[in-house]
């Protein structure tokens, strides 16, 4: 074999006593500059070799069929080369044709899925002290070697590290996250990439013509999308086609020979999705079958074709299609003006659901046909999206509970919420939100005059459950004098003091920071109004503390939470304990958590098991 393409033997010559040699075989690399869609990877070990900086493991990741093992064969030729180390093997001595066809003694390839045990990684160690037997290395090439146990990887950790000088590494897989980091980190790492389309395209045509066959350049793109990145793959299918096709190679007989069906079929049904014609799609199925397409290939190139009209739709050019050609995209670009974004991509997880369930499925038909009937109905998700902006941005129903952007909240001011009819004489002639519904935040005209805010929409609380009296900690409600509102009516206790109190403590424990240890010093509750409530603070300290605008907005937003309505929250200092002395600061939560790690039984108990406190409960 030689390192030339245009060199290859003929199908007239490839027959041998041996039996015939497939194209992937006889076209494959033989040299750095033969290898396709890795130049990175040909340029890294080319200049390692020329400046002396072989190292003792490599690992070649990547996908398969494309290039680890044909790369590992050539850095081996290029190191026991009798003209080398070279950056460019002869291929015809007897090391480099013996290394070619995988029989050199110094050059062994093993096959990490059948070799996995620790039983040949002590065989691998014990033979690799032996020096070669004619080159200047001894090669070892494992191939797919995340097969092998956690047990020969360990026996193989300490060699792997120190080898002998005359011994190289040379890792290949497709699954490097199954080797342990142990031995990730005593090999230099090499990520193979997938071939570009138009590079496999152009190396199929070199195949081709060498072999005597012309090719449309049309099936060899279908091929080369068709192989999704790998070159063996490539020629796995050009190798089919030579026999199917004899000296020609058109596009129909592709599709007749992979199942598919022609992309102006794949527009054509995608056309009749798009206009929401279930019975046309359906025809379009049935005919596309018929003609010999199978039905989960269908799938996948719908799947295909929407994907590339979302890169469309999104403004991608055409070298980032995937399924279709740059003479598609007019009709990529008309198709995705008229769905938008939001329903292609509604009608790709509809098809990857599809395809999920077909490969369990007897039904693949019938899955494609749902799949496809559903996409026809579905509404156009982007007029949807953007009738919900609409009426966000116009003050819709969504944006009524919220107050208007003109009319902002004065300071520790809170949205009330409607008075219960029942509450009041006044309340009874004030209109309410829900019965006036066209008088919305759209309706208000800017002003730089403050407005009173927009009433937020909240659940109707019945007067029992909003007019309670003055709170205690320890209340007796045969005594309680009745609170006031700013109209003068009298809210009577109604059992309802000791509710407040739970959410009020509720509130303070959802926090648990000094905000809540502070507002816990109070004396008593007791409702200004049905929005407000007064707290009594022990001392005029922490009553100043609690009533910062930080500190009483966390407060308001946590009573909030707990009551299910909005409160605001009125601080007063106790009469009775304005002038006493300021009371000692109570620790916080940190300060607690940090006395507890200095006790000495918490502190030999993380060490223990080393632990760390997170958390404490007070008894």
């Amino acid at each position: 074999m030689t390192s030339n393409p245009a060199d290859a033997p003929t199908p007239q010559t490839a027959e041998t006593g041996d039996g015939y040699q497939v194209v992937a075989l006889r076209y494959r690399p033989q040299a750095f500059e033969d290898l396709v869609g890795q130049g990175h990877i040909a340029t890294a070990l080319s200049n390692a070799i020329k400046q002396s900086r072989v190292g003792h493991a490599y690992l070649f990741t990547g996908a398969r069929g494309v290039g680890k093992t044909s790369s590992a064969r050539i850095f081996a030729k290029c190191l026991n080369c009798v003209t080398g180390p070279t950056t460019t093997p002869c291929n015809e001595c007897d090391v480099c044709s013996a290394v070619s066809t995988g029989e050199d003694v110094d050059v062994l390839e093993i096959d990490g899925a059948s070799n996995r045990g620790i039983d040949e990684i002590r065989q691998l160690r014990s033979n690799a002290a032996i020096r070669p037997s004619r080159g200047r290395f001894k090669i070892y090439i494992i191939d797919e070697v995340h097969m092998l146990t956690q047990q020969a990887f360990n026996a193989l950790l300490k060699t792997l590290e120190e080898p002998p000088g005359h011994v190289k590494f040379i890792f290949c897989t497709t699954d490097p996250q199954k080797i342990p980091i142990t031995v990730l980190s005593r090999c230099q790492r090499f990520d193979f990439s997938p071939v570009q389309p138009n590079e496999i395209a152009g190396r199929l045509r070199e195949i081709a013509s060498n072999e005597g066959v012309t090719a449309d350049e049309q099936a060899l793109a279908l091929l080369a999308r068709r192989a999704n990145g790998s070159m063996r793959d490539s020629q796995s299918l050009l190798e089919q086609l030579f026999s199917f096709c004899d000296k020609t190679i058109s596009v129909e007989e592709v599709h007749q020979l992979l199942g598919t069906s022609d992309i102006a079929r794949i527009a054509e049904i995608a056309a009749a999705m798009a206009a929401k014609d279930s019975s046309a799609t359906l025809r379009l199925i049935h005919q596309t079958i018929s003609e010999g397409s199978d039905a989960g290939q269908i799938a996948e190139q719908l799947l295909g074709y929407y994907r590339d009209m979302m890169a469309v739709r999104v403004g991608c050019d055409e070298n980032t299609l995937l399924s279709c050609s740059p003479s598609d995209m007019a009709g990529l670009q008309q198709l995705a003006d008229q769905l938008g974004l939001e329903t292609i991509l509604s009608c790709v997880q509809v098809l990857d659901q599809a395809l999920v369930r077909m490969q369990s499925s007897l039904h693949a038909r019938t899955l494609l046909e749902v799949a496809a009937v559903r996409i026809c109905n579905l509404e156009h998700l982007d007029s949807v999206s953007d009738l919900i902006k609409q009426l966000s941005s116009a003050g819709g129903g969504a944006n009524v509970a919220k107050p208007s952007t003109n009319a902002p909240l004065k300071k520790n001011e809170v949205a009330r919420p409607p008075a219960p009819p029942e509450s009041s004489a006044e309340a009874k002639q004030q209109p309410s939100p829900a019965n006036n519904p066209v008088k919305t935040t759209a309706s208000i005209e800017p002003t730089t005059e403050p407005i009173a805010a927009q009433p937020r929409v909240e659940p109707v609380i019945q007067p029992a459950a909003v007019a309670q009296v003055t709170t205690a900690k320890s209340p007796d409600h045969s005594t309680e004098p009745a609170a006031v509102d700013s109209t003068g009516t009298s809210f009577a206790p109604s059992g309802g003091s000791q509710d407040i109190e739970k959410t009020w403590k509720q509130a303070l424990e959802s926090l648990g920071d000094l905000t809540s240890d502070m507002a816990s010093q109070y004396e008593r509750l007791e409702w200004k109004s049905p929005e407000v409530l007064v707290v009594t603070m022990s001392d005029s300290y922490t009553c100043e503390q609690c009533g910062k605008t930080e500190r009483r907005e966390k407060l308001e937003s946590a009573l909030a939470s707990a009551a299910g309505r909005s409160i605001r929250l009125d601080f007063v200092a106790s009469p009775t304990q304005k002038h006493q002395a300021m009371p000692a600061p109570r620790m916080t939560r940190t300060q607690q958590i940090r006395k507890l790690q200095d006790n000495s039984f918490v502190r030999q108990t993380m060490d223990l098991f080393d632990a760390e406190v997170s958390d404490f409960y007070k008894r």
